[in-house]
């Protein structure tokens, strides 16, 4: 059987951590932060761990 390949726009999009959990980018950042409140903002920027129900879908498409 051939090798996976991994899906690329996957790969730009989720890390890895060291313990195998994945990684992502919070939503809702990219413009109109005008009117967003700065504590909300900033909360944004930090990364978060990908929810355990997707999870099992994004590991196929990371191999």
């Amino acid at each position: 059987m051939a090798k996976m390949k991994t899906h690329k726009g996957a790969a730009k999009r989720f890390k890895r951590t060291g313990t195998g959990k994945l990684r992502r980018h919070k939503a809702y950042k990219g413009h109109l932060t005008g009117k967003k409140s700065s504590k909300r903002v900033r909360r944004l920027r930090k990364p978060t761990l990908v929810s355990k129900a997707d999870q099992k879908r994004i590991d196929s498409l990371i191999p």
